[in-house]
């Protein structure tokens, strides 16, 4: 992101650089079955912050992790008209269900619910990027319905020497913080932090705060900013940026199609016109799994229907209001496990409702019973009583296409009709 924030400056600095940027074949690895773009010209990119272990990364492995892994998830999309970008981070403790993926040794896995940068480290477990940037691809499309154009994937080194680059990134932590896994020891207070400081600062979790993996996402997003912005304000001399460059392009992997330095320009050339009050950053909306299953203290599930509206403004290429979707994420919140569902199977096909049943189980959807609708039907429906519109919203948006109405049929409970058209595996 920062390549292209500071794309502007000089584009003969650029192709001394252009060797440095590896490119990945994803396309072979993604399959045919994927979300279609409904807005020609728009762009998703996802932005992947990668904690591989090999190499100079080994040190940071002290937390046993031998794998690949996705420290940090974004998606950035890129309207059609260009005037606007949104951000939208993904929590790594995000209860997702993992695509079924190639492994990279001849196998492929199953799949299965697991926190969403699992699926880094699965597509990478031969220890090609490519491998695990498409599963991670795989999973986000279909969790989001949103199809993904490029990716780009930065380590820690290439991190670091950015930061050192600019001579570091003010930051003003409220309390002292010592975190042994990030290797940060700090004092409270306004301070300039750069090198190992500046990267324990952004991986830091548990040492600071209420040791949320959101409350690191805020202090991520606020470090990024500020690191654009002074790339802007900074890079003005040939020689700074220059090493800026060499920094971030030597730890960055790319698509085939952004790898070089000719299509990175291009891209930052419709972007850097953006103004920054129309660069969004956001958080897919979120709360504890454990409000829907009391044993699971370690991670998060995202909120519906606001996730489901979040999903569908971008993939209509829609600006997203930032303090309107969060009011309604604090004032709208209804955990899955409210929602009291009885599925009914409309199909003909035997089996189908206790099927949709054990995908809505898995969900935290609290199913309070199955059986035949009185005839079959083509459409699947969610109907509620007066006083279920908000759980029978939460149900109806975790299956694509289909709307909540209001019904006296069933005191008590949503009911679902489970109709022909409903495909299991697009149950978000």
């Amino acid at each position: 992101m920062l390549v292209l924030g500071v794309g502007g400056v000089g584009a003969w600095v650029y192709k001394d650089l252009d060797s440095n940027i590896t490119g990945a074949d994803v396309d072979a690895k993604l399959g045919d079955d994927r979300p279609a773009n409904l807005s020609p010209g728009s762009k998703n990119i996802m932005v992947v912050g990668s904690d591989s272990r090999d190499g100079v990364n080994a040190k940071y492995g002290g937390d046993g992790l031998t794998t690949m892994q996705s420290d940090t998830l974004m998606v950035l999309h890129v309207p059609a008209n260009r005037e606007w970008a949104t951000v939208v981070s993904f929590p790594r403790d995000s209860w997702v269900e993992i695509s079924a993926c190639d492994k990279g040794d001849g196998s492929a896995s199953s799949p299965h619910l697991a926190k969403i940068n699992e699926a880094f480290a699965i597509g990478g477990a031969s220890g090609e990027v490519a491998g695990a940037a498409a599963c991670s691809i795989r999973t986000v499309e279909a969790n989001t319905g949103l199809r993904m154009d490029s990716f780009m994937s930065v380590d820690f080194q290439g991190f670091k020497g950015m930061v050192d680059a600019l001579e570091g990134i003010e930051v003003c932590p409220e309390q002292a913080i010592k975190d042994d896994k990030a290797h940060l020891d700090m004092e409270a207070g306004c301070q300039t932090v750069k090198g190992e400081t500046a990267l324990g600062y952004v991986r830091t979790r548990y040492a600071v705060g209420d040791g949320s993996d959101i409350g690191r996402i805020g202090r991520q997003q606020e470090f990024v900013e500020a690191l654009a912005a002074k790339a802007k304000s900074k890079l003005t001399s040939p020689t700074s940026l220059y090493d800026f460059l060499q920094s971030a392009t030597k730890s960055l992997t790319t698509d085939e199609g952004l790898a070089g330095i000719d299509p990175l320009y291009d891209l930052a050339s419709e972007l850097k016109g953006i103004p920054s009050d129309r660069l969004t950053f956001l958080t897919v909306p979120n709360y504890p799994r454990e409000a829907d299953v009391p044993t699971d203290k370690a991670n998060i599930v995202w909120q519906y229907p606001q996730a489901a509206d979040l999903f569908t403004s971008l993939a209509k290429d829609k600006e997203v209001d930032k303090k309107r979707l969060q009011a309604r994420a604090k004032n709208d919140l209804v955990y899955a496990s409210a929602v009291r569902v009885q599925v009914l199977n409309g199909t003909g096909v035997t089996g189908r409702a206790a099927d949709v049943a054990e995908k809505l189980r898995e969900a935290g959807f609290t199913v309070v019973g199955t059986g035949n609708a009185p005839e079959t039907t083509d459409e699947t429906t969610v109907t509620y009583p007066a006083d279920l519109a908000k759980q029978a919203k939460v149900l109806a948006s975790r299956l694509p296409g289909t709307r909540a109405t209001r019904s006296a049929d069933a005191a008590g409970v949503v009911t679902l009709v489970v109709g022909s058209d409903l495909d299991l595996d697009e149950l978000w």
